[in-house]
């Protein structure tokens, strides 16, 4: 009597779960445009047919892309990878973007961000990017006057300093011929200014070893783990590489909060001094301690959320500028016109002298009365700067409403589309090449844009590196302004000539390249990103470069 029983309720939840897929795979979302769905696999047979129209490790964003395309380019889409992942919204309209990231009724700070578990060892338990409501207002009150831009401008003879060992390096490569990763270089260019930046401490990131930088030491072989598409996987898919993150992490965790420890012991012995002003330093860790006040001690949950903090400005201070100032050289090696224009701008502010050092002066030097500091009166490199974070985003931003919260969006034809459950993506790559809004050059390269009537037609949400709304990135000012010092000594110095995957094609005859009708040099192959927590290009950006003539 109990087996037939057994039996009879196997099969009423087997049927109960059969009917719960068939819901969520077919019926939950069947408002928003998607490719045909499996029940068994969603979309991810869909997604292995897009992974094989290109090379395998090439970003998901082209995926999206060809998808987007393929369903003539609708405001959302649904891509459904359970078991890998919760369903995916994937918004590729200005419009709606827009209604996800401002404040809302619903949500004071804009739509919570999704579960970052994954980057905990990178950025911590507590960080600022996972944070919601009141605990992310407070945290980011915190760290505002590190951002603020008189502050900034402080901070120029730092830049400059440690661009200064960048230059180094890039006349050693001109005076060898030795190809370079010219991310890597850059990256640790921005890894010793935001270093310096956040915790007061000289990482030495561009010296020849970092054996005795355990900090540094840790933090690349951590953000090693995170360099391919697996960035993201379950744990149980890639246990060995999850059970790394957390060793490394929690070695990282326990060197920062260190540092907190022994900054605070350091102001408290200069409390009593007339000299506490000039003991302490400007960086954001020192700034972030104003917030304790008079405390007399640190709880462990400060230090800890604290230390948190500190790992994600490192993490967030460094990865994105360092990849975009590479797009940037690429770019302008592309785009003559361009290049000339850069060079013509800052020989206009600096004068004909391209020396590091007669550059580096006059940055340092405050301006004549009347006149705007260098750094403001770059307005074409602003514009090629603009262009590039268009073209090449980083990343996107990813949303999560809370289950029941009847979250919903208004797409432009007026539909609504319950997204309760998804993750939305705001997928920058495709919003920000928009054909409806950039027109025929969307995909190009094309600074002016920025500078010509065309600017105002461009609406504000259609450009959103940074991300918009309350949760705009913090550091976006600081980002400008280091990237043009790096700008300003390195690009009438050199000629960066690219090697391998976007190679420009010479002519057989003069060996010079070829033009292309968009203006931009032809290339031999694409040179495409893959996932490595941000997108970068795939290869490091391999480059050679020769002192400009």
């Amino acid at each position: 009597m109990l087996a037939p029983l057994l039996i009879a309720a196997s099969l009423l939840f087997l049927s109960y779960l059969y009917r719960q897929l068939r819901f969520k795979r077919f019926s939950k979302y069947a408002s928003l445009p998607q490719l045909p769905n499996s029940l068994l696999l969603g979309h991810l047979g869909k997604l292995g047919e897009y992974m094989k129209r290109g090379p395998a490790d090439v970003h998901p964003d082209t995926m999206f892309t060809n998808m987007h395309n393929d369903l003539s380019r609708p405001p959302l889409m649904m891509v459904d990878l359970w078991p890998l992942n919760r369903p995916t919204a994937v918004i590729t309209s200005h419009e709606l973007a827009e209604q996800i990231t401002r404040p809302s009724k619903m949500f004071a700070t804009s739509t919570p961000k999704n579960d970052m578990g994954y980057l905990e060892p990178l950025i911590g338990s507590s960080s600022i990017l996972a944070a919601h409501g009141e605990k992310w207002k407070g945290l980011r009150r915190r760290f505002t006057a590190g951002f603020a831009p008189s502050h900034l401008m402080t901070l120029l003879p730092l830049m400059a300093e440690k661009t200064g060992a960048f230059i180094d390096a890039l006349d050693t490569y001109a005076q060898t011929g030795q190809v370079f990763g010219l991310v890597s270089n850059i990256t640790s260019l921005t890894f010793d200014i935001i270093g310096a930046v956040v915790i007061g401490v000289d990482l030495g990131a561009q010296s020849e070893s970092d054996d005795n930088n355990e900090l540094l030491r840790l933090f690349r072989a951590l953000l090693a783990t995170f360099s391919d598409d697996k960035t993201d996987y379950p744990w149980w898919l890639i246990p060995h590489i999850k059970i790394r993150r957390n060793r490394l992490g929690r070695q990282i965790d326990h060197i920062l909060r260190e540092i907190v420890r022994k900054k605070w012991a350091d102001r408290q012995q200069a409390k009593s001094s007339s000299r506490e002003k000039s003991l302490r330093d400007r960086s954001i860790l020192s700034l972030s301690l104003d917030e304790y006040g008079d405390q007399i001690e640190l709880s462990e949950k400060q230090i800890n959320e604290t230390g948190d903090q500190l790992k994600t400005f490192l993490l967030a201070g460094h990865d994105t500028t360092s990849t975009a100032i590479s797009w940037v050289f690429y770019e302008l090696t592309r785009t003559p016109q361009a290049l000339q224009a850069v060079r013509a701008e800052l020989d206009a502010i600096f004068g004909p002298d391209t020396a590091p050092d007669k550059v580096l002066a006059q940055l340092l030097s405050p301006p004549q009365p009347g006149t705007q500091h260098p750094i403001h009166r770059m307005t074409y490199i602003s514009a090629v700067i603009k262009e590039a974070f268009r073209v090449h985003p980083s990343s996107g931003s990813a949303r999560e409403p809370p289950d029941g919260s009847r979250y919903t969006v208004r797409a432009p034809d007026g539909t609504e589309h319950c997204l309760n459950g998804t993750i939305i993506y705001i997928c920058h790559t495709i919003i920000q090449r928009d054909r409806s809004v950039f027109g025929s050059s969307a995909d190009d390269f094309v600074p002016e844009r920025w500078l010509d009537e065309r600017a105002a037609e461009y609406p504000a949400s259609a450009w959103r590196p940074f991300e918009r709304g309350p949760r705009a990135c913090i550091g976006q000012e600081f980002a400008n302004i280091e990237i043009k010092v790096i700008i300003a000594m390195a690009a009438r110095r050199y000629d960066f000539v690219k090697v391998g995957l976007g190679e420009l094609v010479l002519d057989d005859q003069t060996g010079e390249p070829k033009l292309g009708e968009d203006g931009q040099y032809l290339v031999k192959s694409e040179l495409y990103k893959t996932r490595q927590v941000i997108a970068k290009p795939v290869d490091g950006m391999r480059m050679k470069v020769k002192l400009a003539s």
